[in-house]
This record gives C-alpha cells, sequence and structure tokens, in this order.
C-alpha cells in the first residue's frame, strides 16, 4: 500500500513539474483512497495472476501492475500468446525512446485486435502505458481479458474514485469522477449471462443427484478404460485423485508424457508431497494446453468434488473421441 500511495505522490510532484507539457490535456489519478479498496486489489491480482499463467511458457513473471509493463515486454509477449501476432520488436528495449518505439507498435497492433484503432474514447495510450499510469493499464488488461479470454470472471464492478486535473493558460482545474474499471455481471443484454459462461462442471453440480452420477459414471468408465493398461482401476473418483499419482499416470497415458519417478512422489505420505503431485500433473496439463486456471491443487488434494471433476471433464472432453 505504502508503495502505492508513493507511486501517486510521485505522479503528483511529476504533475507539478512538468505543467508546460500538460497544457490542453486532461491527466486522471486515482484518489489514494481508492488504491487501498480491496475490490481494486482484487482486480490487480487477478490480472496479475492471468498474465502470469499465459505466460507460462515463456517464462515470464510479473508482479506489479505499475512496474512491469511500461517497457513492452510483457505486453508484446501477451500478444504473442494470446492473438499468435509476431511483430518485429526488440525483445529487451533498454532507453526510453526504444521503449516507446516499441510499445507503438505493440499497442497499434493491440487497439486493431480489440477493434479500436478509430475510437478516441481509448482510455490508454502509449504515453500512459509509458509512465506507468495504473489506470491505463487496468483499462487495457480489462479490455484484453474481454476480447481474448471472456470465459476469465474478473471482479465485477469495480469502480475508482479519480481526480481528474486540466490544464490550461488560465490555471489547473481539478475535478473527482468515479471511473468504471469493471461493469456490473449481465449488465449489458448482448454479454453472455453468468449461467452461461460459468462452467460446466459448476452448471452440473447444480443438477440433481442422478445426473450428477450419470456423468461421474460416464467419466469413471473413461478414466479406467485408459488405466487398465497399467492394471489400475479407480473406484471412488471423489477420494482416490487427491494424492495426485493416479492424476499423473493418466495424464501420462492421454497425452503421452513420461513423468520421470523422481519428478513425483509415488507414495506420498503428507499433504506437501500430495500438493507437489498435483500442482506437476495441472503444470503438465496448462503446458499442454488445457487451461485449468480456476483450479487450485489444494482442492484436489482436500477431496474437493468441483475441483476434481473439472480436471477430469477437461481429459475426458478432449480425449473420449480419440
Amino acid at each position: 500500500m505504502a508503495m502505492e500511495a508513493d507511486v501517486f505522490e510521485y505522479h503528483k510532484e511529476e504533475d507539478t513539474l512538468d505543467v508546460e507539457s500538460f497544457q490542453g490535456e486532461k491527466r486522471k489519478l486515482i484518489q489514494p483512497t481508492s488504491l487501498k479498496d480491496p475490490k481494486l486489489e482484487k482486480l490487480k491480482q487477478e490480472l496479475v495472476d492471468w498474465i502470469n499463467k499465459t505466460l507460462k511458457p515463456e517464462h515470464i513473471v510479473v508482479q506489479s501492475l505499475e512496474e512491469d509493463l511500461y517497457d513492452g515486454l510483457v505486453l508484446h509477449h501477451l500478444l504473442s500468446q494470446l492473438a499468435g501476432v509476431h511483430l518485429t520488436v526488440e525483445e529487451i528495449a533498454l532507453t526510453s525512446t526504444a521503449q516507446i518505439r516499441k510499445l507503438e507498435m505493440i499497442i497499434e497492433e493491440l487497439d486493431k485486435r480489440l477493434g479500436l484503432q478509430d475510437c478516441s474514447h481509448i482510455k490508454w495510450n502509449v504515453k500512459l502505458i509509458h509512465n506507468k499510469d495504473l489506470l491505463a493499464t487496468i483499462h487495457l488488461l480489462v479490455a484484453m481479458v474481454r476480447r481474448f479470454q471472456p470465459e476469465l470472471d474478473l471482479p465485477p464492478n469495480v469502480k475508482v474514485e479519480v481526480v481528474v486535473v486540466e490544464v490550461s493558460r488560465s490555471g489547473i482545474k481539478s475535478d473527482v469522477q468515479t471511473e468504471v474499471l469493471t461493469e456490473e455481471s449481465n449488465m449489458s443484454s448482448d454479454s453472455p449471462s453468468s449461467a452461461e459462461r460459468e462452467d460446466p462442471i459448476e452448471q452440473l453440480l447444480k443438477l440433481e443427484a442422478h445426473k450428477v452420477n450419470t456423468v461421474k459414471k460416464a467419466i469413471l468408465h473413461f478414466v479406467n478404460q485408459n488405466m487398465a493398461a497399467m492394471g489400475l482401476q479407480v473406484a471412488d473418483m471423489d477420494k482416490q485423485f487427491a494424492d495426485g499419482v493416479i492424476l499423473l499416470l493418466l495424464i501420462g497415458q492421454l497425452e503421452g508424457f513420461f513423468v520421470p519417478l523422481f519428478d513425483f512422489n509415488l507414495t506420498p505420505v503428507n499433504d506437501s508431497e500430495m500438493l507437489h503431485n498435483v500442482t506437476l500433473a495441472l503444470d503438465l496439463l496448462n503446458d499442454s494446453g488445457l487451461q485449468l486456471s480456476t483450479v487450485d491443487p489444494q482442492d484436489i488434494v482436500s477431496q474437493d468434488v468441483a475441483a476434481t471433476l473439472k480436471v477430469l471433464y477437461a481429459l475426458f472432453k478432449r480425449h473420449k473421441e480419440k
């Protein structure tokens, strides 16, 4: 929190030092009180998690939206991973001029992909992103999630108080406004309803018990068909995947992975060893393109039925036709 307040103070100081360059321009700064809003904190964390999951194959880890996106490296890799666009830009731009040149190309391409190149209401630009403007950075990332990964549920109805500073020859005018970062759920009629966006397993678990059991039986049959070659059988789907061993063997069988025995615990004796196994299993699935971002390894270890079913259903859906 202290760091964020410092960022705000830094921006305020910068505005007073460099008023001339903002003649006729409006600047928006998040109120320090809004920076402490738990809903904003949650949105920021979910965006950081989303970036890190998306860029895991690239071994890029982001810790701060304010400090890690201004030079274009992360945005360039996101554009490549999400839209398959590979721009000819410097991988690491060290000087401010090189960073701005790189950002210009990336943001032009992103705006095109977001269908916004002709829109005068875009809430970000090269200068704002390069100046580590948190508001502009969040607006851009939220737009990217909505466009490239609409199934990701960002926290709804996140708003912040902003001070709008306008510099003119007659002086500086300021006004406090509310800025919407994410809209309320189901606000627009053409957006999918929460039921449509909800995970199919979450929907399934709301149905009658016999319907849930029918699906579980189909998945269990599929699992046992594939485990038979190893002489293994699963009788209790809710419990037998908690230690990650059968899950790893199943993934290896289906995805054609060879998981060396020294990489996991074949006879885990505690939660920590089970968690290691399950985390490895989910990492393998993410690497193979099965995005299970909503599944926490700890939930599988804790025998959470929904989490276990989500993983098995994803495998079932991918391989049942093969």
